[in-house]
């Protein structure tokens, strides 16, 4: 296995595409706080603002992703990316507003380009051959790590080497050229004759909203390593102050953990893996959960960033197991909002690793509030796999109704065995899974 298959010149312009679209993300959350730091109690309502803009991001993924259609793509992604630029210039122009104006815009600028994330994901798996797709979904996770490695560093320079506003203002910039660069790509991805979007047979097989909730184990287990990893990082400082280490290595420590993703979603696509998809997903979590929990327990600087560095390659590829697994469980044209429910669950995990984080400090040392993190997680992971044990006879039993919504003799009828859309037919995990997601099969 290679990444050959990626490195195409509309690979290339898809991930200009996704770093302008994806950039601001990273940037937003410091960059607010950067922005109203020097008003009275700024720090607390950069907070505030930040919290909004998640706010907007988790409501808005799953709302907007719903309601993607992937022969209409295009014109509903940029109007998302059009708003959510206009949200960041707001902020940007006018940072003396009142705050309830800020937070208006804080969520519109999160909010409105929510669900590009999950689409522009699905078009990727479009732009690829079925036996690259792991490698792009490795690819997508590479590039992702490096912008959340790089955007601390430009709000923090762009905000105190020149003006508080510059890095929002920036942000705008990239999320336009977002939008210009979805008219170089396809205007959309694959469809199939999925129930529920219109084109299999009136009242056959499930809902689009039933389909996803169907896959909720695989929405379990991803939340549940965001939670993790989100604990892990929310608390360092003050593990670090709890060993007697300088909290200003909390910066190096999370840039290393952002670089070990990266390498753990390369070493992913490299090469097939045994094992079904989700006991590969249990495993790398389970992993994490003993590295977060060793970073919890050593006593050493050095210790803590090599653990938390391995929980962060591991993560990666647990994040790219449940992408898989979504490929999987799901008809193509019901990925887009799928992984836009994916991406909101994260954040949604996040967001909650942020508040018990917050409780348990109130109440325990630092290194128990982390142990209690790492038995919250594991027990989500054990529910998540629970359902996907038993999700998995209902997808064999059910897999010819979904199936057989298609049209006589077109593409991916169960006539065809070979055909992409009946490969992309829920189904079973009653045989192993060949490694890289298997990608001959389109999960």
């Amino acid at each position: 296995m290679s990444y050959r298959d990626v490195a195409t010149k509309q690979v290339l312009i898809w991930s200009c595409t996704s770093v302008g679209a994806r950039m601001p993300v990273a940037m937003a959350p410091l960059a607010l706080v950067f922005l109203v730091r020097e008003r009275p109690g700024g720090y607390a309502l950069g907070a505030v603002l930040a919290a909004v803009y998640v706010l907007g991001e988790i409501v808005g993924a799953p709302a907007l992703g719903l309601r993607l259609r992937p022969d209409r793509a295009r014109r509903q992604l940029a109007g998302g990316l059009v708003a959510g630029t206009a949200g960041f210039v707001g902020l940007g122009v006018f940072p003396g507003a009142h705050p309830v104006v800020l937070a208006a815009f804080a969520f519109v600028a999160g909010g409105a380009p929510a669900a590009s994330a999950g689409a522009l994901r699905a078009l990727l798996t479009d732009l690829v051959p079925a036996r690259a797709v792991a490698q792009a979904m490795s690819a997508e996770t590479m590039l992702m790590s490096g912008v959340w490695a790089v955007s601390p560093a430009a709000v923090t320079g762009l905000a105190l080497g020149a003006a508080p506003r510059l890095p929002l203002l920036l942000a705008a910039v990239l999320m336009a050229s977002a939008v210009a660069g979805l008219w170089l790509l396809p205007a959309g991805w694959g469809r199939d004759d999925t129930p529920g979007q219109g084109q299999g047979k009136e009242g056959a097989g499930p809902s689009l909203l039933g389909l996803l909730v169907g896959a909720w184990p695989v929405f379990v287990t991803g939340a549940a390593s965001l939670t993790l990893l989100g604990l892990a990082e929310l608390v360092l400082p003050a593990l670090l102050e709890q060993r007697g280490i300088g909290v200003g290595w909390s910066g190096p420590i999370l840039a290393g953990m952002a670089v070990a993703a990266g390498l753990g979603a390369f070493l992913y696509g490299l090469r097939t893996w045994p094992g079904r998809l989700r006991t590969r997903s249990v495993v790398l979590i389970v992993g994490m959960a003993v590295c977060v929990a060793g970073a919890a327990l050593i006593p050493t600087m050095a210790g803590i960033a090599a653990a938390l560095a391995v929980s962060g390659m591991l993560q990666s590829g647990a994040l790219l197991t449940r992408n898989l697994s979504l490929r999987e469980a799901l008809p193509p044209s019901t990925l887009a909002a799928a992984y836009s429910v994916m991406y909101a669950a994260a954040g949604a995990g996040y967001a909650a690793a942020g508040s018990f984080a917050g409780a348990l400090l109130q109440v325990t040392a630092p290194s128990t509030a982390v142990l209690a993190g790492v038995a919250l997680t594991l027990l989500l992971t054990a529910v998540g796999w629970w359902g996907e044990t038993r999700s998995g006879g209902r997808a064999a039993r059910g897999a010819d109704t979904v199936v057989t919504a298609a049209p006589a003799g077109s593409v991916g009828s169960v006539g065809d065995p070979a055909a992409p859309g009946c490969l992309d037919a829920p189904g079973p995990e009653g045989t192993a899974i060949r490694g890289g997601g298997d990608p001959e099969h389109r999960l």
